[in-house]
């Protein structure tokens, strides 16, 4: 058991402290630091899906006025390290259409443009296969995935549960490729000083791409210096380090002494940061009269990259959700020629619960039970993946919470029966959860500056979800002194470790950090320390191994859909979650509603249409991959109940970053059923589903 801290700043909504500078737009980004005479970078990109570089022609690029270098597979410099394939710049094979084969470096981002187009790429065409199906014969199950999570789990008899029981689903649920759109696009500006690199790059973990950039180099990683301060979103997509961080870095090389800034476009992220894998999940849920599950099996086929393996852990959340004696869950990959899949926000909880929570609403209706009682009845005493006791689980306090306050207490459970002016009415629920998450490897630093002022360093990135401001208020109860009398140092390598801004593990992982060498602090220095009084302290190990932790929520919908034009609407979202202790409810608010608006997305809007002549995502802008506005999120709630759990962490907290996405997209979904009668099964939930 961790000794949990008494809150004073905790559970406060002070005002953001990068505020300010962000509304006035003099927050530095990546692309906006201020660097003399620099040049510019412009990718070429792969036209076709596979094949083999033959030749480059660069003379009609080189011959442009303003043109600095062009770097190709034929000249660019050998690189120390190429384990990582995907970080392989100016590769001969190609491996997916959109890999970078070459890169110029000119005076103006314009004239690099113009000298790109100019590069003439000779390729000998391969057959191509982006193609992905459950019924290959070729699906491999991967050793592991995403995570370090077993890839198959295997327990009783699923097949002869499902022959018994008295209601079954048997069903495949589909998701679709997503592809991140943070704001601010990935940007990186590069700068050698003699053996020495400095990188400004839009990064969820400046060490973490330090190490990367280091090893790919064969540099000291003391010789890379990473910077970012602020963050305009990463969603996961910029938690590792993507191949354009070390094209960047290699054109600077090019031009010793001269810096390089290179901004991808938005259509150049869609192939070159990762994606969230389309899945195919055959889920199959068995009960008995009374609603009580005796199977769960979720079998999942997901797409890698040929060059690069990333395997979802997509069913991993359907291992722990629901109480059966008998359970099974697989993942198989078909390696394509396709982009390498990465992170996006939860991954493997956000579509896995996408399946299951459909499933759940179809047997609930099938069984005769209400869809909030089937979810209560099936709550389990302990993990039944681990057999571990939970720390805290309090899912059944959010179904009912929502319930009471989505007013699901009057709703009649038959299909397509309310109508108004032309728009059928209907309302559904879904469960979510999400690991608590932890990394090793933090240090902080924190200083005495002056009277009533304390100075706290650790590398760790705000990606736009007020790390500046939780952190602070983490290190001032932790030293037990106001909010005001803490300045926060993040966003640099020349600062102390910090891991990945992840897996919604960031103050988990920091905070921790933060607290036991505030503790130290104070147990060496006292109440009243000097001037210059400073103390360095590592992150504790984690305590809570005998323990599954979890944060869990409960998510309603209401959706209409016109009967002519099968339009779908989402009048209101409402979710209640319980995430342990709440640092900041202003900020927590908005991480949850942030996240319920991007599962609307997903359930709506969002799909990456793939060509699979040419194995390139077609709609790579903002004008055809459509993400959800205001004008399609009128009413979003997100409330938590009061949770305490003294075994997570010393603040009590087990992050909010990606619950609020898990779950949202399966509540539409059985809103949309109990609103038509139509059960959609794959996402997104386009108007044709609901046309005759």
């Amino acid at each position: 058991m961790t000794e949990v801290m008494p809150p004073r700043a905790l559970g406060q909504s002070p005002r953001r402290v990068d505020g300010p500078a962000k509304v006035t737009g003099t927050a530095p980004y990546a692309g906006d630091q201020r660097v003399t005479d620099p040049a510019y970078l412009e990718l070429v990109q792969a036209r076709v899906a596979r094949g083999t570089v033959t030749g480059v022609d660069t003379t009609a690029a080189l011959a442009l006025d303003g043109v600095l270098a062009v770097l190709t597979p034929d000249n660019a410099p050998t690189l120390a390290s190429t384990d990582d394939a995907e970080l392989d710049a100016f590769r001969h094979e190609i491996g997916f259409r959109g890999q970078v084969v070459a890169a110029v470096v000119a005076r103006t981002r314009e004239i690099a443009r113009q000298a790109a187009g100019l590069v003439r790429v000779e390729v000998d065409e391969h057959p191509h296969d982006v193609h992905l199906s459950a019924d290959r014969d070729d699906l491999r199950a991967p050793e592991e995935v995403n995570a370090g999570f077993e890839t198959d789990t295997d327990q009783g008899d699923v097949d002869a549960a499902m022959g018994e029981a008295a209601f079954s689903v048997d069903e495949t649920y589909k998701t679709a490729w997503y592809n991140n759109n943070p704001m601010e696009p990935h940007t990186t500006t590069a700068q050698w000083t003699g053996d020495w690199l400095l990188l400004h790059d839009s990064t969820q973990g400046v060490h973490p791409t330090r190490e990367t950039v280091a090893k790919v180099l064969g540099l000291d990683p003391e010789h890379v210096r990473v910077v970012a301060p602020h963050v305009g979103g990463g969603f996961g997509s910029k938690g590792t380090a993507h191949v354009h961080v070390v094209v960047a870095a290699l054109a600077a090389q090019a031009v010793p002494g001269t810096p390089v800034k290179l901004a991808l476009t938005r259509q150049q992220m869609f192939s070159l940061v990762g994606y969230r894998t389309p899945t195919i999940q055959r889920v199959r849920l068995g009960c008995d009269a009374g609603g009580r599950l005796s199977a769960v099996a979720v079998d999942v086929v997901e797409q890698t990259s040929r060059i690069k393996e990333y395997a979802e852990q997509t069913a991993v959340s359907s291992r722990m959700m629901y109480a059966a004696p008998n359970r099974r869950t697989t993942h198989r990959l078909a390696v394509l020629d396709v982009p390498v899949p990465s992170w996006m926000r939860a991954p493997g909880e956000c579509p896995g619960m996408f399946a299951l929570e459909a499933a759940v609403d179809e047997l609930a209706i099938a069984s005769g039970v209400d869809p909030v009682e089937f979810r209560i009845r099936n709550e389990p005493d302990v993990d039944p993946d681990s057999g571990k006791p939970f720390s805290s689980r309090n899912l059944v306090a959010c179904l009912r919470d929502g319930a009471r306050r989505f007013g699901w207490a009057d709703r009649d459970p038959a299909p397509r029966v309310r109508e108004e002016a032309g728009w059928l009415i209907g309302t559904g629920v879904a469960s979510s959860t999400y690991p608590v998450n932890s990394m090793p490897g933090s240090v902080s630093t924190i200083r005495y500056v002056i009277p009533g002022r304390y100075r706290v360093e650790i590398g760790a990135a705000d990606i736009g979800t007020g790390t500046w401001t939780s952190l602070a208020q983490v290190a001032a109860d932790a030293l037990g002194v106001p909010f005001e009398d803490v300045e926060m140092q993040i966003g640099d390598t020349a600062l102390p470790n910090a891991s990945v801004a992840g897996g919604s593990s960031g103050i988990t992982s920091w905070g921790s950090t933060v607290v036991a060498t505030a503790r130290a602090f104070r147990e060496k220095f006292g109440d009243d320390p000097d001037e210059g009084d400073e103390m360095t302290g590592e992150m504790p190990e984690a305590s809570g191994d005998d323990y599954a932790m979890h944060a869990f929520g409960a998510q309603f919908a209401e959706v209409r859909v016109h009967v002519d034009t099968g339009e779908v609407r989402v009048p209101r979202l409402l979710g209640v979650f319980a995430a342990g202790r709440i640092v900041n409810p202003r900020l927590a608010r908005s991480q949850l509603v942030g996240g319920m608006t991007m599962g609307l997305s997903m359930a709506l809007h969002e799909e990456s249409v793939l060509d699979e002549r040419f194995g390139h995502v077609v709609n790579h802008d903002f004008a055809e991959y459509h993400i959800a506005t205001n004008s399609d999120v009128p009413n979003v709630e997100a409330h938590w109940v009061e949770e305490d759990d003294p075994h997570v962490n010393p603040m009590g907290t087990k992050g909010i970053g990606e619950i609020g996405i898990v779950g949202t997209a399966a509540a539409i979904a059985n809103a949309a059923y109990h609103a038509t009668g139509v059960r959609v099964r794959e996402l997104p939930l386009t108007l044709d589903h609901f046309l005759d």
